[in-house]
């Protein structure tokens, strides 16, 4: 089996292969992920402590982490599953990986040395890769450099050197500093927030404007319904007043309600009052 060992505290890391299977078979039934004593592995090894990252098998399918068996399985994988690269928007693809525990079918195993032991490991620990690259955010710059904010983080950002050509002068490459604050960017944000305030502003008149025409069209239908009212009751009381109502002649009174029968006899009122058998005409 093969160690693949890094040492991030130095940025190296070398691959060594070990022919012995009873020297690695510490690792078995060990998962991604948990952290193993190397002292098995050698007297140079001692008080090392190594953190599993990962493997191969000996087909070159890689180890997943939460597939919890050590053979084979295929799962069917979409954008932002590990060991998956989808190359067409929201393609899915049933892939072959290997469990996240160790056995011996793996070809391949990666190590990330955590704690480091007594002695030196050679190619590993004392040598010392420097980083390709520098930071490129702004704050990241300052805390690399303990700068304040009154220091201009332009001057210190790291240069790459390009490859040199004859009779060319030497050439550097340097990041584009990300979240940094500019006059242009002060600018732009003013120019944001008076844009914010000016479309506050208008909303709050659009809004008391409305209120306003509400409240005058409420106005006017109330209004309108008052007028409409006494147009009504005025025209009720012309349709009573038009109306002749018959009066009594002076000549003719009007038969009271006494329960007696007037009667009509040659242009004058008689009574008739029944007493008994007997009846009396007035």
């Amino acid at each position: 089996m093969k160690l693949n060992i890094a040492y991030p505290a130095t940025g190296a890391q070398k691959l060594i292969e070990i022919e012995d299977e009873h020297k690695v078979r510490f690792f078995y039934d060990r998962r991604m992920g948990n952290e193993v004593a190397m002292d098995s592995l050698g007297d140079e090894w001692k008080g090392y402590t190594c953190r599993i990252a990962g493997g191969n098998d000996k087909q070159g399918f890689p180890m997943k982490q939460g597939v919890l068996t050590t053979g084979r399985v295929r799962l069917l994988m979409a954008k932002g599953v590990s060991c998956y690269r989808p190359r067409r928007t929201g393609e899915r693809k049933r892939k072959s990986v290997h469990g996240c525990i160790v056995d011996s079918s793996l070809s391949v195993l990666s190590l990330v040395i955590t704690k480091k032991g007594e002695g030196e490991l050679p190619g590993i620990t004392d040598k010392v890769v420097p980083r390709r690259l520098g930071p490129k955010r702004a704050s990241h710059i300052r805390k690399l450099f303990n700068l304040t904010k009154d220091d201009d983080v332009r001057q210190f950002v790291v240069r790459r050197p390009l490859k040199e050509k004859e009779g060319k002068k030497l050439r550097t490459k340097a990041p584009k500093i990300q979240r940094l604050i500019t006059p242009r960017r002060l600018q732009r944000k003013r120019f944001r927030v008076s844009l914010k305030k000016k479309r506050a502003e208008k909303s709050k008149g659009e809004a008391a404007e409305y209120a306003k025409l509400l409240t005058q069209r409420v106005k006017e239908e109330k209004e309108r319904k008052e007028s409409a009212k006494r147009r009504r009751s005025s025209a009720s009381r012309s349709s009573d007043t038009g109306k002749t109502t018959p009066q009594p002649s002076v000549t003719e009174k009007a038969p009271k309600k006494t329960g007696k029968v007037p009667a009509k006899v040659s242009g004058k009122v008689r009574r008739f009052i029944f007493y008994g058998s007997v009846c009396y005409v007035f």
